[in-house]
């Protein structure tokens, strides 16, 4: 029996025993018979959540390597297929079909959140499967290559502990060739119908690719696992693997890579698109505006967002100058920037030394987190460089979630790449937004309620946790950090540069704006340095919308803080309006709203 048929009929036989031992309606009280009927309607909407979640495990293997579950370590899916993507759709449109048929209106607490949460999700990825994004599968900001690469690593989320562990990999080298051949096909097509990736990203693919192109496998990150093998290994299995791992990284990886880049070099790129933006794509504008209702989770459409943008931006200037005042400085706020990217005060003077300064943030910040928060995550995170084959178009910072059962640490990925473009004023932000209290804290409290149906625990909304993110960076005052005005100054360079993403992301993709335009706007409005200007334009371009998330999140978090305050007055609690935002996973934004809004009520009527 499939997994899916499983978990289905386990289900089937639970709601059958308890239809079969509970008496009838007729046989009680109608208060009965309704809080029966209530206990119905959850039990069918949790097995079927529970179901789904099973089901997206057994289809999404990655996802299960990431939450810590093993039981699909072995496979690696050719997500860009005909055959997956049909797969996909069907399962996607027979969930929601399934959870049309509870009625909602006999669900309460928990259970409503769970129905309205699924359901809104069901029915946007089935809106997102009209657009062909598996013709562009790939770009220098996400990509399955890069992706592979950091799981066979020996550093990813990928175990390396056991002789199964190093089987494992070896078969999902397998389906990794198989997509990179898939993807080569896909382009080809997506050339044929005027779907392809803009030059300009594609040549940044190039050397991501040719990275993992070595003449000896012992040069490839692919050794890592290798070089790490455990001593409890029989001499046996220690030489039969590293034998295994060599045929595979020069028999299959490399001449994958290499099939990709070439492909790439010299059929593909003379092919793609000199223009930019999401709507020079057919129907490129009907795409974009779903991205920004999927990325936002709300019903703003582009020119709204950003105009929201151009507000934001003048405001947080406004503040800039204040902070230029405090300390001192004589000239324009443009006459600033350039000061603080200059300067060599604030720069580290090796790429171990940024890394220990974030490690030393962190030290600062934990023991703070009491006077904000009621509950903490029991997983830890550490701070680590990023991979140097993917440092020069990586962002600044990025999290990689701990693993459920807590045995792999979260991660805080801090980019050490031109350690000019690393100013130190800049890392207090970043530490909140990536680490605690930011995606660390979010991600894993909402992994820890066990209480909550997996798809919650695990799901996210862009919005949502980028959102928070930002609105963590905001708590620095009363984490021990922001004490030096120059750090300050960062936290606001961080918030301006996500009000800054709300006009140039709309720009790029609903306005005409080209790459340069943006870095013109860029370097007029912020004190960014150019490789990072460069590397944020690129990836707005690579993923439109994605960028919207932060500002849109942050924006709406802290409007329902001040709503909460306002009315609440001496009774608002920092900590419990913190729980409350956090203890039920991540949520869409008009959700949320919607639960803070019953918070409130319930406070003031107490």
């Amino acid at each position: 029996m499939s997994g899916r048929a499983l978990v289905a009929a386990v289900a089937a036989a639970l709601l059958s025993a308890c239809a079969a031992q509970a008496p009838t309606p007729a046989e009680r009280p109608a208060s009965e018979a309704s809080a029966a009927a209530v206990q119905s309607e959850a039990q069918r909407l949790n097995a079927l959540v529970e179901a789904y979640f099973e089901d997206q495990l057994k289809l999404r293997p990655l996802l299960a390597t990431s939450i810590g579950d093993k039981r699909y370590n072995d496979q690696y899916p050719v997500s860009i297929s005909p055959e997956f993507r049909a797969k996909a759709e069907q399962m996607e449109r027979d969930y929601l079909a399934r959870v049309q048929q509870i009625d909602a209106a006999k669900l309460s607490g928990q259970d409503l959140l769970s129905y309205q949460v699924f359901k809104s999700a069901r029915e946007r990825e089935i809106e997102g499967f009209r657009f062909p994004d598996y013709l562009i599968p790939l770009n220098q900001f996400y990509s399955a290559p890069n992706g592979f690469a950091q799981l066979g690593s020996g550093n990813g989320m990928q175990p390396f502990a056991t002789v199964q562990d190093y089987e494992n990999f070896l078969k999902r080298v397998d389906g990794f060739v198989a997509w990179a051949d898939q993807a080569i096909a896909n382009m080809r097509e997506g050339v044929q119908k005027g779907y392809t990736l803009p030059r300009v990203l594609g040549e940044r693919v190039l050397p991501q690719l040719q990275a993992h192109v070595v003449a000896k496998p012992e040069d490839s990150i692919f050794w890592g696992p290798v070089k790490k093998l455990p001593e409890s290994f029989s001499a046996a299995d220690r030489e039969r693997l590293t034998a295994a791992y060599r045929e595979a990284i020069e028999t299959k990886l490399v001449p994958a890579y290499r099939r990709l880049h070439d492909f790439m070099r010299d059929e593909y790129l003379p092919q793609s698109r000199t223009t930019v933006g999401l709507d020079k794509l057919p129907d490129g504008a009907e795409w974009y505006a779903y991205r920004v209702r999927q990325t936002t989770t709300t019903g703003l459409t582009p020119a709204q967002i950003h105009d929201i943008g151009l507000a934001e931006v003048n405001r947080i200037h406004r503040e800039m100058q204040g902070v230029m005042r405090q300390v001192g400085f004589k000239g324009t706020l443009a006459e600033f920037f350039a000061f603080l990217n200059k300067d060599p005060q604030f720069f580290w003077p090796s790429r171990e030394a940024l890394i220990q300064g974030y490690v030393d943030i962190k030290n600062r910040v934990d023991p703070q987190l009491p006077k904000l928060f009621e509950t903490l995550p029991k997983a830890d995170y550490e701070v680590r460089a990023v991979e140097p084959f993917r440092e020069k178009s990586a962002a600044g910072g990025s999290y990689q979630a701990a693993s459920e059962d807590g045995s792999r640490p979260g991660i805080f990925y801090a980019n050490a790449y031109d350690l000019k473009a690393r100013p130190k004023w800049a890392m207090e932000a970043l530490s909140l937004h990536e680490g605690n209290p930011g995606h660390h804290f979010q991600i894993t409290i909402a992994r820890e309620q066990k209480e909550l149906p997996r798809f919650r625990r695990f799901g996210g909304y862009t919005a949502y946790s980028e959102g928070w993110g930002l609105y963590a960076e905001s708590l620095g005052p009363d984490l021990g950090v922001y004490t030096d005005p120059y750090q300050y100054f960062g936290r606001l360079e961080g918030e301006l540069f996500r009000a800054i993403r709300l006009v140039v992301d709309t720009g790029l993709h609903s306005k005409g704006w080209t790459r340069e335009q943006v870095l013109e706007y860029i370097d007029a409005n912020s004190a960014t340095s150019d490789a990072r200007a460069v590397a944020e334009t690129e990836r707005y371009i690579a993923i439109p919308g994605q960028a919207l998330a932060y500002k849109i999140g942050q924006l709406k978090i802290s409007e329902l803080r001040a709503r909460a305050e306002q009315a609440l007055g001496p009774r608002f609690d920092v900590r419990k309006f913190h729980t409350v935002i956090l203890a039920d996973s991540a949520l869409p934004l008009d959700v949320l709203e919607a639960k803070v809004d019953r918070w409130i009520a319930s406070q003031q009527g107490g």
